[in-house]
């Protein structure tokens, strides 16, 4: 199923290219929310699993796909990612709340959107995979619980110190061998890695700066970011780089929440969209009750 392709423009500037695989449709919208290293092609399995009850909407993350690509690292602060959110609504339901679906740094995002005053009202419902709010994720390392917990978490993100370091990651894509290193990874619980050829190598360099404008910031000064929205917190057991407590022990910050423990690596929407589209299904429908 070929979405169709369309820009908006974010509020400083930038252009963000957002594909709408059913644009006469009036089905409840479903805004899709890539992470990294993704563009929005990450979607196209589970829209085709769940076009005929939404109309599915996905979007290029500034820096990735065909979205512009800002040079400075502020440029990819979450306050920005949120500017571009808001564009995309207003371009595909600006009177009607949308549900939400984001995996890995597309989820980092979308709890950020859902905690936002200014976007109170605009999500009916949010299921995140793979994913936690960065503020949360500051405060889960404040709060007393088994050491156990936090240090294998660490061990989890090892990579996100490694992206902080200067040049030295830029030039690991474009050599190649940090391709190899990280392809590994990602086969950890999978039945098959993700296709490196269905990203470019802007995809890999650009979303650097989600990690290096973003990052040591929230968790060294976590927000008491809170949502009433329903929220889904799935966390694949296989997953190489998030544990489940740190995705799911939050819901002192969202009392809405449902939490779900499913078979499968990181890159479940790649390679399992049914099962990711299932659970769409049944949340949105129990939010609909």
């Amino acid at each position: 199923m070929k979405p169709s392709a369309q820009p908006t423009t974010s509020q400083d500037g930038t252009r963000i290219t957002l594909y709408d695989y059913s644009p006469e449709s009036e089905r409840p919208v479903l805004v899709c929310v890539h992470g990294y290293p993704d563009n929005a092609g990450l979607w196209e399995a589970v829209a085709g699993e769940l076009a005929g009850e939404f109309r599915v909407v996905a979007y290029d993350v500034r820096g990735a796909g065909a979205s512009g690509e800002p040079r400075e690292k502020a440029a990819y602060h979450l306050d920005r990612l949120e500017e571009d959110f808001v564009a995309v609504l207003d371009a595909v339901s600006p009177d009607q709340p949308v549900h939400v679906l984001a995996h890995d740094w597309g989820s980092i995002q979308a709890w950020h959107f859902v905690t936002s005053e200014r976007l109170r009202g605009r999500v009916a419902s949010f299921v995140s995979i793979s994913g936690p709010s960065l503020d949360h994720a500051g405060y889960f390392f404040r709060t007393r619980r088994p050491l156990g917990q936090a240090l294998r978490q660490l061990l989890h993100s090892w990579y996100i110190f490694y992206f902080h370091l200067p040049w030295i990651p830029e030039h690991g894509w474009r050599s190649g061998w940090a391709h190899r290193v990280f392809s590994r990874l990602e086969r950890a619980g999978e039945e098959r890695a993700p296709e490196t050829g269905e990203r470019s190598l802007g995809d890999y360099v650009n979303g650097l700066n989600l990690y290096r404008a973003n990052v040591l910031r929230r968790l060294l000064r976590p927000e008491a970011r809170r949502t009433d929205v329903p929220v889904l917190a799935v966390s694949p057991e296989g997953d190489a780089f998030v544990t489940t407590p740190l995705q799911t022990d939050v819901a002192r910050w969202a009392p809405n929440l449902t939490t779900r423990v499913v078979r499968g690596g990181h890159w479940m929407p790649r390679n399992d969209p049914g099962l990711v589209a299932r659970l769409v299904r049944e949340h949105t429908h129990e939010v609909a009750r």
